[in-house]
């Protein structure tokens, strides 16, 4: 697959989807580093930000983790957990506060879900890692 610059697609999410496509083929395996920002400019030819944009989307997919001073890497599989929404209940997705990211111990990007039930008692999960379901 390559990037088509006049594509109607903004080239971060061709980006974003020709790497997800690598990680789901297990090309990319768990723990493997993505090629650095530079590498993918040069080899794609796009620019940096549309680069930032593609792991931004893949981060917040649960996809890949990026460590300061070793790359981006492809994440194991996260395990999900179900919660199951009963009548009543609503959830709220949101960015976690600097806080909220390490106590859960987040990849920035990585959108939070506030799980309110109808008794007033919230969860606060990790939304690339939670399935909510509604109570049948």
């Amino acid at each position: 697959m390559t990037i088509d610059p006049r594509s109607h697609t903004p080239v971060y999410v061709q980006l974003a989807d020709l790497l997800r496509e690598q990680i789901e083929s297990g090309e990319l395996a768990p723990g493997s580093t993505l090629a650095s920002e530079n590498r993918l400019t040069q080899e794609y030819g796009i620019g940096r930000e549309a680069v930032r944009m593609a792991m931004a989307a893949l981060r917040a997919e649960g996809l890949v983790k990026t460590i300061k001073g070793q790359g981006t890497l492809v994440r194991e599989r996260l395990q999900r957990h179900d919660v199951e929404l009963g009548p009543g209940g609503s959830v709220i997705a949101r960015m976690p506060t600097g806080t909220e990211r390490r106590e859960m111990d987040l990849d920035e990007g990585v959108p939070i879900l506030e799980i309110h039930s109808p008794t007033g008692e919230v969860q606060i999960l990790p939304a690339d890692q939670t399935r909510v379901t509604r109570a049948k």
